[in-house]
């Protein structure tokens, strides 16, 4: 017999955190999850997503074995913003079985209409710094630290479930070039004369983090109109702040400040974290923090490209392309072979033609999925 259970308890909290590493641990495409992450992304002391979002989750048994989950967040901030009525499904998985699918997601649809709210869509986490974006092709391709892997079957789960698309993500495997570009150097150094800017290249983390919160509101300017995304605020800001100041490799991250030392553009990479977490299985200790805070001076082959923003006034004059420029060219002298792009909404023209000056393939597509809470099934 199913049975669906609102998550209540410490323990109920763990069996939720870890249900995706241990449903994909023979999956050599899935990366695990850090538990402890997933467990504080959902403490409200320890989030400060909270003060605007609201959440249930939900775990399905069967003969006493956890066979699926799910989360639902409403998320008031962004239906303000945008001028919705929904609630968002995040971290969902099941086994192939219709029954359990549709009951975890009438869980979440039935919570959502006591709210009087009219739409769920979904998977995404409590702003677009969180995992969004269900994978529908390139179940072959590695996924990346930060994104999410699931079964192909989940996509006739969720047609058959009423759910159509109403935005995708695509990304990049991008081939870090092995001799430098001169005609990118040229256009580089042109921009930077234009329009008076100077590009910044850290040394030391030190050096960074007198510009991260910098970083982050720059992010919010920069993000403001791509889907579902809400502003990040001051304690959210200080939390990301506090998570990346000890992975970042200074190499990676790269500045442009203009005349009055103010930031107008920002890249961020990683070298990849796959290599570390998938050795620890998502677990911290006893040595899953050595090898996760060594990943990023030990991984030379897999770059991940996390974040690039410009200030909209300052968009579609090259500064994107000055910024993977030079990074592209610390991952060359650092023996990088390839760099993988975040996921990109589809209609992000401007990033995505970056990648015209490079040997790249759009290898992976996520989809976020909408439905009316109305609609008979």
């Amino acid at each position: 017999m199913l049975e669906i259970k609102e998550v209540r308890t410490k323990k109920e909290q763990k069996v939720f955190a870890e249900f995706n590493t241990k449903m994909y641990k023979e999956i050599p495409q899935a990366i695990p999850k850090l538990i402890t992450d997933e467990l504080n992304i959902f403490d409200p002391k320890k989030n400060p997503a909270y003060e605007y979002c609201r959440t249930k989750q939900f775990l399905a048994y069967r003969d006493g074995k956890c066979i699926g989950r799910i989360a639902g967040i409403i998320n008031k901030a962004a239906n303000d913003k945008w001028n919705t009525r929904r609630i968002r499904f995040s971290r969902v998985d099941f086994i192939d079985d219709p029954e359990v699918s549709a009951a975890l997601f009438k869980a979440v649809e039935n919570w959502g209409k006591e709210e009087g709210l009219d739409e769920i869509h979904g998977p995404l986490g409590f702003n677009d710094m969180d995992q969004e974006g269900m994978l529908v092709e390139g179940f072959e391709e590695e996924s990346m630290f930060i994104t999410i892997y699931n079964y192909p079957y989940y996509i006739k789960h969720m047609e058959n479930l009423g759910f159509h698309g109403d935005t995708d993500w695509v990304e990049y495997q991008v081939k870090i070039p092995r001799e430098k570009n001169d005609k990118l150097d040229q256009l580089s150094a042109a921009v930077l004369r234009k329009h008076r800017l100077k590009l910044v290249e850290p040394k030391t983390r030190n050096q960074i983090k007198p510009y991260i919160t910098k970083i982050f509101d720059l992010y919010n300017i920069a993000y403001e109109n791509l889907y579902g995304t809400v502003k990040l605020s001051y304690k959210q800001i200080m939390k990301y702040y506090d998570e990346f100041i000890l992975l970042i490799n200074p190499n990676y991250v790269k500045l442009l400040i203009d005349e009055n030392e103010q930031l107008v553009g920002f890249g961020l990479a990683l070298p990849s974290l796959n290599q570390a977490v998938k050795g620890n299985g998502g677990k911290l200790f006893p040595l899953g923090w050595y090898h996760l805070l060594r990943a990023p001076y030990t991984e030379k082959r897999i770059l991940d490209l996390y974040l690039i923003g410009v200030l909209p006034h300052m968009q579609n004059k090259g500064l994107t392309a000055v910024l993977m420029n030079s990074m592209a060219a610390s991952a060359r002298e650092n023996g990088f072979e390839y760099a993988e792009t975040g996921p990109e909404l589809e209609n992000n023209y401007q990033v995505q033609a970056l990648w015209k000056h490079y040997e790249a393939r759009q290898h992976k597509r996520r989809r976020c999925w909408i439905k009316s809470i109305e609609q008979k099934r």
